[in-house]
């Protein structure tokens, strides 16, 4: 077994500063990108206070000394810091500046983490095409370590299936990122989205729910505790395509199916699946219901499904998860740097990781950082072992002298 773990981040961000993106548009959307940047900036100036800018500050000064920002869309600077931090290979997302910190944009016209189903199908369709090349052309460099996740709005369900194939013909194997709030679209247990999961199952991309998206702004008001309230309620969003997708049979009908939920922890996972197969197998809260309302369409129980074709990408996870890792999967759990993002590890993802690792076995260690995720996300292990080889982390760098 080797001294050194592979170590592959599932929650990886990146992106172009605004200029950068307008050459990935078609030309036809230019005008309306110009407006939306410059009504992106405004809004972000109007936005910024004293304590925003002070941790701009802090962070810019943390950071610096790393290449800063540039590694959101400069291969070389982001190499030299997946060395820097051990990693070897990393699933990458859009929106690698989702906190201003850096000045990179969001992706074009709402189309990265938070688009939803009720935003506009022509421009949402037109981002997600912006983003899909560019990251195309990203993962060209070093492609042995690059995983690109490609964005696939779901308006329209044949443009969504050719998008599915553009992504799988040009080497994104990192999936595809489908909007976690499906807004005003039909929810995603309904079969009019049969053909897009049967495209990413006959191609064996991944499809992804990635954290962020929230309630309507309308649901909170400037109330009181607004942010705090949004951060406690954010996990639901992510995770309610999870049983939406489970009980509406979804995986009963793509048996090949791979979903993943990012960054949005998994903690919970098991108390929910747990609930869910409790009402499966009939319990005395279900009787009025008749056990077919709970079955219907699935010959497994929930917890079968999800065993068999769900993942967390769990990101920056806590010490509740690496307590709960047995409960919830420990073929299902994954870890993730979040670069650049300043709630990520980065650039200290070394002593985290002994922080949160150095009890837990080493079989279980390599599986969560890195072997699952190979599998998930076809990661060439002999490709990326000169890597490991290079920068990844040892045993006792992780556990210390008395490795378990």
């Amino acid at each position: 077994m080797s001294e050194r773990y592979t170590l592959i981040s599932t929650d990886s961000h990146a992106g172009l500063p605004a200029e950068g993106y307008r050459d990935y548009i078609d030309a036809r959307y230019h005008a309306a990108f110009d407006a939306a940047q410059a009504e992106a900036e405004a809004m972000r100036q109007l936005a910024e206070t004293d304590e925003h800018r002070k941790f701009l500050s802090e962070w810019d000064s943390e950071i610096g000394h790393h290449g800063g920002m540039k590694g959101a869309w400069d291969p070389a600077v982001r190499d030299e810091e997946m060395d820097h931090d051990g990693v070897a290979a990393e699933v990458i997302f859009p929106d690698a500046d989702s906190a201003g910190v850096g000045g990179v944009a969001k992706t074009p016209f709402t189309a990265g983490l938070g688009s939803t189903g009720s935003d506009d199908a022509e421009m949402t369709l037109a981002g997600a095409w912006a983003h899909n090349r560019w990251i195309a052309d990203f993962c060209r460099n070093s492609p042995e370590r690059r995983a690109g996740v490609a964005i696939v709005p779901l308006h329209d369900i044949g443009a969504a299936v050719k998008m599915v194939e553009w992504a799988a013909g040009h080497g994104l194997r990192g999936g595809i990122m489908i909007p976690t709030k499906w807004g005003a679209l039909p929810s995603y247990n309904d079969p009019v989205y049969d053909p897009v999961w049967a495209a990413a199952a006959e191609t064996g991309l991944p499809v992804h729910t990635h954290s962020g998206v929230g309630p309507d702004e309308d649901d909170y008001g400037i109330t009181p505790g607004l942010i705090a309230i949004y951060t406690v309620e954010a996990y639901w969003w992510a995770a309610r395509p999870l049983w939406a997708l489970i009980l509406g049979g979804v995986f009963e009908r793509h048996p090949g199916l791979k979903y993943v939920i990012a960054e949005n922890g998994a903690w919970w996972t098991p108390d929910i699946i747990s609930r869910m197969d409790s009402k499966w197998e009939g319990d005395h809260a279900t009787r009025k219901f008749g056990p077919s309302a709970f079955r219907s369409g699935l010959t497994m129980k929930p917890s079968e499904y999800f065993d068999r074709n769900c993942f967390m990408a769990a990101s920056v996870m806590g010490d509740i998860e690496v307590e709960r890792r047995h409960r919830i999967g420990i073929g299902n759990l994954m870890w993730g740097s979040d670069y650049p993002h300043p709630e990520g590890t980065w650039p200290r993802t070394r002593p985290w990781l002994a922080e949160r690792f150095g009890r837990v076995p080493q079989d279980e260690v390599r599986r969560i950082l890195g072997l699952t995720a190979a599998e998930v996300y076809g990661f060439d292990l002999d490709a990326l072992a000169p890597h490991v080889a290079r920068v990844g982390p040892t045993v006792a760098d992780v556990h210390g002298t008395e490795a378990p």
